[in-house]
């Protein structure tokens, strides 16, 4: 399936979902199986990721009657209802309303819980740090307290590979068995302080009260949904191309990203979910490397737009270097494998938000 791209020249936008939603069914098919009847509580359900989550959750109770049970936190159900792919009724599925720092729990019996609330938000991080501080680590305890009221199976929590801070120029991809090099006095860490705050409280909470928790350190993902103005520079990059400008780098084009298509992650997730280890961090994300430079090139090239100009100013943000992940350990201990590549994913994200070829 990597890099092969012709299959897709005729496809439309509904037809790119669908057979997203199929691919992630057809990988997890027999993982499922492990929850079939189970009862998930999920926050960050209509974020990014979350709205995957739910979405392959849907198809997966649809297509093999798994009668799995969700229940969505949400700050604002009307919002979500607005936004959704679909009408949330047509999940069948529970839609509570509530902060992630402060909500009421719902009743019944819970037997996982996905904490996937707050996105990693430049906006906030730059203008309210306290605000996405306090969300991260108080939501996370919030949900943790939760999670041992339930007595729930597994906590999966999803974290970042921006807890590793500043990724060493010479260190090609990271692993999880590096600690990092985080400055807790700047404020543009505070994103990846509170996930690593936030996972100490699992750590925590693993021990006191024996919670079967694993984290997923999600490095840079894309595809349907990813919102394109944001500050992620694939998006950028795939917006541009379909408007047909030239993609324009402000920095100098160095600095080194992967990404892993959104399908992907999804399935990488579930098997986080179901056959992780307890107490183990995985890396969730692509070890193909590419420059800022490189990218651009081959989103223009792929899409068919060649201006690519490289301003060279002087670079900013939290991450100046490299940002790929090892995937070697989630690779060995939970069988999973990479089989969308990067142009095929560009094609994919694009056709979903409009492009013609």
């Amino acid at each position: 399936m990597k890099n092969e791209c012709s299959h897709l020249d005729s496809a439309d936008r509904e037809s790119i979902f669908l057979d997203d939603l199929q691919y992630i069914f057809d990988e997890c098919k027999d993982l499922f199986e492990d929850i079939r009847n189970g009862s998930i509580f999920l926050t960050g359900g209509t974020g990014f990721i979350g709205i995957w989550m739910l979405e392959a959750l849907f198809f997966a109770n649809k297509n093999s009657n798994l009668n799995i049970n969700v229940t969505v936190l949400t700050r604002d159900v009307e919002k979500f209802r607005e936004k959704c792919h679909r009408p949330i009724e047509d999940y069948g599925f529970n839609f509570i309303q509530g902060d992630v720092t402060s909500f009421i729990y719902p009743e019944g019996n819970f037997t996982h819980v996905i904490h996937a609330a707050t996105d990693a938000s430049a906006y906030l991080n730059e203008n309210h740090p306290d605000v996405m501080y306090r969300t991260i680590v108080m939501g996370t305890n919030r949900v943790l307290d939760f999670a041992v009221n339930k007595k729930v199976r597994k906590f999966l929590f999803l974290s970042s590979g921006a807890i590793y801070g500043q990724q060493p120029w010479e260190m090609t991809h990271i692993s999880e068995d590096w600690f990092g090099s985080l400055d807790c006095l700047e404020t543009r860490n505070t994103y990846a302080e509170a996930k690593r705050a936030a996972e100490m409280l699992c750590a925590i909470y693993a021990k006191k009260h024996e919670l079967n928790f694993t984290s997923a350190r999600i490095f840079s993902t894309f595809g349907p949904f990813l919102p394109l103005d944001t500050h992620f520079a694939v998006g950028n990059f795939i917006k541009n191309s379909i408007e047909k400008k030239a993609i324009t780098i402000n920095g100098n084009g160095l600095p080194h990203r992967s990404g892993l298509y959104i399908s992907e992650t999804i399935i990488w997730l579930f098997y986080t979910l179901i056959s992780g280890h307890a107490s183990v961090a995985y890396n969730i994300g692509s070890d193909e490397s590419f420059s800022i430079e490189e990218i651009a090139k081959k989103v223009s090239g792929t899409l068919g737009v060649n201006d690519v100009v490289v301003l060279g100013k002087k670079d900013s943000g939290w991450n100046l270097g490299r940002y790929v992940p090892s995937v070697a350990r989630i690779k060995k201990e939970l069988n999973v494998e990479q089989k969308i590549g990067f142009e095929e994913a560009v094609i994919r994200t694009a056709i979903w938000n409009g492009w013609k070829k």
